[in-house]
């Protein structure tokens, strides 16, 4: 019992040092990249990139299922972005609602022939619409069968026609920008090519649209989405920025993320087989540039670009986070040849240990850890005075790397400036690890349970709908 009860102790502290030092390193390096990209973005002229004719072409990928709440406004967003090359294909991956009904009516769609080349296998498609209405001459959707977000999006790449593809929710609404600076990376002169960029993803809840797109932006009202909302930031300008820095960007939030369109499909499109498509697509088109020795690079832009709806019910949040956990196994075990491999560089050597260790594991130590420790603490072998300086130092690390990433939002983008906005956000970091973080856990250690009892199902993520702003009746 003794070695069982030094193992706890230390192993905890060890493990616990160590991905605190992973957090300080990450930091740091996502302060140096944040600067870099303020500087080189103050010299560029978004304009001329939109109105150019030699500005990269793009097919935004949007599949849809069930979004009939949003589907109108959604669409409306996307196609109202600033942008001269641009194609919108929606995906109606066989919906059971009104969705389709919502976009033949609202669009003026009608059917058409056109040269639908299957490079991807996906489910049958039932027809491809456009618009007879000149004004939505950007639109196409596809109504198909349905076979979940990767055949919808495989689909999508088979109608594309454009060098780039730009793959989002349709329950996103993006910044009237947010293409221009997605794909400015592609465009730079560097030595590496440019195979996938990603832009920071923002909580919509409370905050209020009109016609497709942002006129208010506040932060959201109730806890969980407020949590959310603290959690992505520290994600995004911290997690994604400090990788962007090391070229070992594993994920892509699905989200919205851009792709160069070949290499895609030379890579063999989004994996059917998993939950996690988004994060195992960039794992897997990095391996295939590495194979080649084709020095190569995936981007990240700190700028908010792109506004979703987070889960407002622990129900709805513990699906998501249950799907997260699954596509996290799922994608580290189909490219297990990665870890420790000198071959596939940082990627080897940095991204895919950190992931095993510090995104995989962590909720199982946590969860046994747990365990464990009720068990020491009902046979009397917890050091009560040890224990306590530990979780006080966890607890306070946490809360001071979260109002890290707090003011650092603010010093840079500043989204949330709505008088106690600030006051509210750090609140809720001290609030988190009682009221949120257990119960990702518990989530997570359910998706590794449905994961060994083979459950693939996606989860059904019921949406609410945007807040939007009335709008003004025609005058007589």
């Amino acid at each position: 019992m003794a070695f069982l009860y030094n193992l706890f102790h230390y192993g905890l502290l060890i493990y616990a040092v160590s991905m605190l030092s992973c957090y300080i390193f990450l930091g740091t390096l996502a302060i140096v990249e944040a600067v870099k990209y303020l500087r080189r973005s103050r010299l560029t002229n978004y304009n001329l990139l939109a109105s150019s004719p030699f500005a990269p072409s793009v097919s935004i990928l949007a599949p849809a299922y069930n979004e009939g709440a949003n589907i109108i406004e959604n669409v409306r967003s996307l196609l109202s972005i600033y942008y001269n090359n641009l194609e919108l294909i929606v995906i109606n991956d066989g919906s059971k609602d009104d969705s389709m009904a919502k976009l033949i009516q609202a669009y003026q769609l009608e059917p058409v022939q056109l040269n639908y080349h299957q490079q991807l296998a996906t489910k049958k498609v039932k027809a491809v619409y456009k618009s007879t209405n000149p004004v939505y001459s950007k639109l196409l959707v596809i109504d198909k069968e349905n076979g979940g977000k990767a055949d919808a999006l495989n689909s999508g790449i088979n109608l594309a026609t454009n060098q780039y593809l730009v793959c989002i929710d349709v329950d996103c609404i993006l910044e009237q920008d947010a293409l221009l600076k997605l794909v400015k990376p592609f465009m730079d002169q560097t030595d590496k090519k440019v195979i996938a960029t990603g832009g920071v993803v923002r909580i919509a809840n409370s905050c209020v649209f009109k016609n497709g797109k942002l006129i208010d932006v506040n932060l959201p009202k109730d806890f969980l989405p407020r949590v959310q909302a603290l959690e992505y930031i520290r994600a995004f300008l911290l997690g994604r920025m400090a990788w962007s820095n090391l070229n070992g960007l594993l994920l892509i939030s699905g989200a919205f993320g851009a792709f160069d369109r070949q290499v895609a499909i030379d890579a063999g499109g989004y994996n059917h087989n998993t939950v996690g498509e988004d994060m195992e697509l960039v794992v897997r088109m990095r391996r295939y540039m590495a194979d080649r020795k084709i020095p190569y690079k995936v981007a990240f832009i700190p700028d908010p670009l792109c506004w979703t709806e987070a889960p407002a019910s622990y129900q709805i949040l513990g699906r998501q986070r249950n799907r997260w956990m699954r596509g996290t196994i799922e994608t580290l075990s189909m490219h297990r040849k990665l870890f420790l491999n000198p071959k596939y560089g940082v990627l080897g050597l940095m991204s895919y240990p950190y992931w095993l260790f510090y995104e995989l594991l962590a909720p199982i130590i946590e969860f046994t850890g747990f365990v464990i420790f009720l068990i020491l603490a009902f046979m009397g072998y917890i050091n009560w005075p040890f224990f306590a300086v530990l979780t006080a130092f966890i607890l306070i690390f946490g809360w001071l790397f979260s109002t890290f990433a707090i003011l650092m939002e603010v010093a840079t983008f500043n989204q949330y400036k709505k008088r106690g906005e600030l006051r509210k956000l750090i609140l809720t970091a001290i609030v988190e690890p009682f009221a949120f973080h257990p119960f990702v856990v518990w989530s997570s250690i359910k998706g590794i349970w449905d994961l060994l009892r083979k459950k693939n199902s996606w989860g059904e993520m019921t949406r609410q709908g945007f807040n939007t702003a009335p709008t003004e009746a025609p005058k007589a």
